[in-house]
Formats: structure tokens, C-alpha cells, sequence
């Protein structure tokens, strides 16, 4: 059921729209996805707030069922008939729709491995972005992961938090942030700074970590282009390369490379 947290959202995800984070889930996730033992075995991925169809949920389990085929999935959404539909028309033994929203409609004995909650705090007061990531999180096995953050309309641009469980905290560790473009609308840092997550964009301002990261970034894209790394997906390639030599947490993995991704996990963990 709604709660105070919740805000209605037009809920219109279009097919594919996640599909690259899917692939940076299972690529640099699989262990979580995969793990059996325990309470794991009975672990879940939560996607929350699917929309008006639930494509991204039903993508996500078929990528993800490509390791662990005994997976569980939920799909979570605010419109109670948006959930019925989706339960009438996808629901199997393995894959659930339940109306809800950032306080997950999970039993005790459905612990959550992944969560992920991705165009949804767009909207809403600002101040209450960490109480919606603690209540997200609060299912989670200690290691498990909440993705929160923004995309375009296709998926083409996206930024979002990666918050990872601990046991001994409350709310979850601001472990990092990943950045990603298809490069399909070219490529320079400030297009996926447009794309942070809600409770990071007025972060980017003198004296703020995230204004030091932007603006290196920038500097190592230019200096990438002035040596002929014009192409946007060299452009790119190169300026993470350089930006990894002078910016702690900056992972230079070359499959992230490859698929237009920089993980950015900084000492001490995403500034809050």
C-alpha cells in the first residue's frame, strides 16, 4: 500500500530502458545473484515501481534467471491495478507482482538480495531520499545491494547510487556510483551530470567532492579529445583512464569500459 514515502510517478518505462544496467548487474554482481547458501537461497530481486507495464521486471528476469534460474522476483508498484494487471498477466511460481511501494510488501521469510528502484524519487521532498533508501534496504541480507537513481526515456544516460547493506548500520552504505551512456546522444561528462540521482544534483558546486569529480573528468576528456580521441566511445575509454590515475575510487575495469560504464566508489563512500 502507499505510504507517506510514496509519490505517484507516470509510470510509462519503456522496453530496454534497463537493460544495461542489467548487463553491469550481472557482470559485476553475479556472485550476489548467485549466491545459494542460507537465507540466500530463498533471496529475491525487488524492482520497484515498474510502471504501467512491467517489461523492466520481466527483462530483468530473464537476464538475471541466465544465472541463477531459481531466482524469485517482485515486482513492485504504487497503482494497485498497474500491480493486478501484471499479477494476472505474468505472475508464475517464480515471478510476483504486489502492490506497494518503498516499504516493500515482502513476508519475513522472503529476504531481498538486489532492490532496485530506479526514476522513482524524481519527485517529492528532498529530505526524506534517505529515509526511502533505509526503508528499501531494510529487507536486504547484510551484502545485498539497493540501486536507486535516474535514467532517459530509452536508458541511453543513467546515474545511480549503489547502497549496499551492512550489518552493523541501519541505513545502507553510499558504496558508490555508476555512470553509463550508449552513446547513442555522443558523450561529455556534463551530459551524465543532468543524470545524477535526485539527492546528488545540487552536490555539483565548488568545495564538494562531486564538483572536484566532475570537473577532472572534464579536464581528462578534453585532454582525451586534443590527442585525437574524438570518436565519443574513445573519448570516453580514454578520459576514464586518465581520470583513474588522479581520482581515488575511479575503477578503470576494461569490460566497464567497453560498455560505456565508470564505477566510481570513492574512500569513505559517496559523500551523503
Amino acid at each position: 500500500m502507499a505510504g507517506e514515502l510514496d509519490t505517484r510517478t507516470r509510470g510509462r518505462t519503456a522496453r530496454g530502458r534497463l537493460r544495461a544496467l542489467d548487463a553491469y548487474l550481472c557482470q559485476s554482481e553475479s556472485a550476489l545473484l548467485t549466491r545459494r547458501e542460507g537465507a540466500w537461497a530463498r533471496a529475491v530481486f525487488v524492482d520497484v515501481g515498474f510502471g504501467e507495464h512491467p517489461w523492466t521486471t520481466l527483462e530483468s528476469a530473464t537476464a538475471f534467471r541466465a544465472l541463477n534460474p531459481e531466482l524469485s522476483v517482485v515486482g513492485v508498484e504504487l497503482e494497485a491495478e498497474r500491480a493486478h494487471a501484471a499479477a494476472r498477466a505474468h505472475s508464475d511460481a517464480r515471478t510476483h507482482f504486489r502492490e506497494g511501494g518503498f516499504v516493500l510488501p515482502l513476508a519475513p521469510e522472503e529476504p531481498a538480495r538486489l532492490v532496485r528502484a530506479m526514476n522513482l524519487l524524481r519527485q517529492g521532498p528532498l529530505e526524506r531520499i534517505p529515509e526511502a533508501h533505509r526503508a528499501m534496504s531494510r529487507h536486504l541480507l547484510p551484502g545485498g545491494l539497493l540501486v536507486e537513481g535516474s535514467s532517459d526515456t530509452d536508458g541511453a544516460v543513467l546515474v545511480a547510487h549503489l547502497l549496499r547493506r551492512t550489518p552493523e548500520a541501519e541505513a545502507p552504505a553510499r558504496e558508490g556510483l555508476l555512470f553509463h551512456t550508449d552513446f547513442s546522444r555522443g558523450f561529455a561528462p556534463l551530459l551524465l551530470r543532468d543524470w545524477l540521482p535526485r539527492d546528488l544534483r545540487r552536490r555539483v558546486r565548488p568545495s564538494e567532492p562531486l564538483h572536484a569529480f566532475f570537473q577532472a573528468w572534464e579536464s581528462a576528456w578534453k585532454a582525451a579529445r586534443a590527442e585525437g580521441h574524438t570518436a565519443p566511445p574513445e573519448a570516453f575509454a580514454e578520459s576514464v583512464l586518465r581520470l583513474a590515475r588522479m581520482t581515488p575510487g575511479v575503477a578503470p575495469d576494461a569490460w566497464l569500459l567497453t560498455h560505456g560504464f565508470l564505477r566510481w566508489s570513492p574512500p569513505g563512500g559517496i559523500p551523503p
